[in-house]
């Protein structure tokens, strides 16, 4: 009995740990965020988010994610496939009505950048460190939430309609997370996953803030 409870406070662990990477590391956290979600943002600004967005994270990277044999684990990730589907089109309809992508110096390397970030999230969903790929799709998810709150803000001011949010709760996550998280080693690539994602999405809004600053100072 000792055993079993220890091995299910490790399991528990893991979603602890990603709970507490999404609020310190997550999207939410970076200031830029704060400032696009108010409707004193600058059109230009959330149009420039909205493309890099798009141009990152316009594909959905983890429907081929190697899962144990687990009903449960497949069915979840399937529906998150599909709700991810959903979320690309929205993403698709906000570019298209946020227009050109906006006049920006350094253009050439913020190119760069962006296909960078996008073969980083290539590399996760296809790594094959058990765990990590899975520790990368959660944190991708939990994330979206605050990205969600940047999309929905710019179709209000793009006048797209929002769609109902269908991605899992943070309950439907975190019950997921422990029942994947069945080894201290799996434990600790789910959290490097999860790490490098965060890591990413706070890459890319510091990028999109400096690319408004130097929009600002043309």
């Amino acid at each position: 009995m000792a055993l079993q409870a220890a091995s299910t406070n490790r399991a528990e662990g893991v979603w602890q740990v990603l709970a507490a990477l999404a609020a310190a590391d997550g999207s939410a956290a970076h200031p830029l965020v704060a400032t696009l979600i108010t409707p004193a943002a600058a059109k230009r600004d959330l149009a420039d988010a909205i493309h890099a967005i798009c141009t990152i994270h316009g594909r959905y990277l983890f429907d081929q994610v190697a899962l144990p044999e687990d009903d449960t684990a497949a069915e979840w990730f399937a529906a998150v496939t599909q709700a991810f589907t959903a979320e690309r089109t929205y993403l698709a309809h906000l570019t298209a009505a946020a227009g050109p992508l906006p006049s920006t110096p350094g253009q050439a390397e913020a190119d760069a950048a962006f296909a960078n970030q996008r073969h980083a999230f290539d590399m996760l969903a296809r790594s094959s460190r058990k765990g990590c790929a899975i520790g990368a799709a959660l944190a991708l998810i939990l994330d979206w939430r605050a990205i969600r709150g940047v999309l929905d803000a710019a179709a209000e001011r793009f006048g797209v309609t929002v769609p109902p949010r269908e991605l899992p709760d943070m309950d439907g996550i975190a019950a997921l997370a422990v029942t994947l998280g069945d080894t201290p080693a799996t434990q600790r690539a789910i959290a490097f996953g999860a790490e490098q994602v965060f890591a990413q999405h706070r890459g890319l809004w510091s990028l999109l803030e400096a690319r408004a600053s130097a929009r600002d100072h043309a």
